[in-house]
This record gives structure tokens, sequence and C-alpha cells, in this order.
């Protein structure tokens, strides 16, 4: 008997052995950690808003379907995706010290490259919603009313408009 309680004790250390060495056996599982990089987003000032002359007392607009003065700004980045825009717009164009009010902005957004088809906006701070066109293109157009006081000296008065574009 006593050969028999040596035979299964070795049997029970046995199993207990390949029980614990079973349970050290680890079970995996793997997923795949994926990207897709988007186009970057490119804004480009296409053509500047133009007044001209313009006369101290004698306000001036310019459209922002006048093909010839009206800004344009082109927006390329991945086809079909969403963006922001918002706009950074001057208060005044100046000339040394001086000031031109600008204002009563006005702008229009298509994904083609025309005053027509799209949306009219109105520019400002605040972040807006588009869709870039499917081949990725985005064209804002701007104008706007330039008032100058009678006492205005004259110059040449500039100013900066800027548009921010982001996925």
């Amino acid at each position: 008997m006593y050969t028999a309680s040596k035979a299964a004790l070795a049997t029970l250390v046995l199993g207990l052995v390949a029980t614990a060495a079973v349970r050290a056996q680890g079970v995996n599982g793997s997923i795949t950690a994926t990207a897709t990089v988007q186009s970057p987003i490119t804004v480009t000032g296409a053509q500047n808003l133009a007044f001209g002359n313009v006369f101290p007392g004698v306000a001036k607009t310019i459209a922002y379907s006048d093909a010839t003065n009206g800004g344009r700004f082109d927006v390329t980045g991945q086809g079909s995706a969403a963006v922001t825009y918002s706009f950074t717009l001057p208060t005044n164009l100046t000339s040394s010290g001086n000031n031109l009010p600008i204002g009563s902005w006005t702008g229009y957004l298509n994904t083609a490259n025309s005053t027509a088809g799209g949306s009219a906006i109105t520019p400002s701070a605040t972040p807006a919603g588009a869709t870039l066109s499917a081949g990725g293109a985005l064209y804002v157009f701007v104008g706007a009313t330039v008032t100058p006081p009678s006492n205005l000296p004259a110059g040449s008065y500039t100013g900066t408009v800027t548009l921010t574009v982001s996925y």
C-alpha cells in the first residue's frame, strides 16, 4: 500500500504541476491600430479686396461678386471633408496713423470658383462650418464697404483680412 500511496501522490503532484503549467499559459488577443492621414489644408489669398479710388465723405461698396475687385480665398484639402472657418477682419484701413473705417462685410462660399450656386455668408470671427468639394476645394469670396470721413487725409490705406480654416 505504501507503494500505491507513493504512486497516487506522484500522480497527484504531476496533475497539479500540469494544471499550474496550463494556468501559466496566457490567452492573448490583438487589435490593429489604424489612422488615415488627411491632406493638409491650404488657404491662399487669391484676389485682394480692392476699393480703388475713394473720396472723403463718400462711401464705397465692393460686392463679393465683383470679379475684378472682390476679395477671394482659395481653400484646398481632403475631398468632401467638413471644415470650420472664421475671419479676422479689420475695422479700419490705415495710413500713417489715419483710419478709414471698413465694415458691412459680405461673403459667399462655393465649392466651384463662382459666385453662383453656393451660399451667402456674413464674414465674422465666429467659427462656421462648410464642406470641401469631392476634389477638396472651397472658394470664399468677400466684399465690404469703406466709409471715408469728410476730413480723411489723402493716402494709400491698407488692412489685412485673414481667413482661418481647420478640419
